[in-house]
């Protein structure tokens, strides 16, 4: 199955005429759901095809800056932004955590959007260490989740979110890693990816949240 990445597919912008001249109008679509998702074969109209359905992002358990377990719970009904990072990094994600701090201060005071941003670097980021970075960096706690825990298990959740993370010596830092900022929804279902490097990119994520947040969970 292709996935596109371009996420301007979901926005459509329609032109409206009116009789005392023409204006464009942002047109609101559903958004997409882009997975993860599983293939199987089954009987339709007597025929076996193969059938591709979507599922919501699995399970997980981490430890935030303040030491508190973080699990799918956390963001039971509410919307997210997901992203993947290290602390040490010296390239794309002082970009990344400039923008989400954008997201941050847009939605401060909407209870039903929370943020985690996972560390791709538990052995040096700890609870310890992200809590210095979040401090520095103006975090809200109650808004805004960086995490640590198992390496397996956070390597095997940014495969899952269908994003690249691995150690990779050659790299700047010791890591590469994708740069994209991952929105979920109230039933934990993908529903659009962006470039956290790119202000524009993220202008148009913040208008997905903020339709999301008008879908009833």
């Amino acid at each position: 199955m292709k996935m596109r990445w371009n996420l301007n597919a979901a926005i459509v912008t329609a032109t409206l005429f009116a009789a005392i001249g023409c204006e464009q109008a942002e047109e609101r679509y559903p958004l997409a759901v882009l997975g993860p998702y599983q293939v199987s074969d089954v009987v339709k109209d007597g025929k076996m095809v193969t059938d591709t359905s979507f599922t919501s992002v699995r399970p997980f358990e981490f430890y935030d800056q303040d030491s508190n377990r973080v699990t799918e719970k956390t963001f039971e009904n509410k919307v997210y932004v997901a992203d993947f990072f290290f602390t040490s990094c010296p390239t794309i994600c002082p970009k990344m955590k400039q923008q989400m701090l954008r997201v941050q201060e847009e939605f401060q005071d909407e209870a039903n959007l929370l943020i985690l941003s996972h560390s791709i670097d538990p052995k040096r980021d700890s609870v310890g260490r992200l809590k210095s970075y979040a401090d520095k960096l103006g975090v809200s706690s109650d808004k805004w989740h960086m995490v640590t825990g198992d390496r397996d298990s956070i390597y095997s959740m940014a495969k899952h979110y269908m994003i690249a993370a691995q150690e990779d010596r050659l790299a700047p830092g010791g890591f590469a890693h994708s740069g994209a900022f991952l929105l979920v929804d109230q039933k934990r279902m993908i529903r659009g990816i962006y470039d956290g490097t790119s202000a524009d990119e993220v202008d148009d994520l913040m208008k997905d949240i903020a339709w999301l947040l008008e879908e009833q969970p």
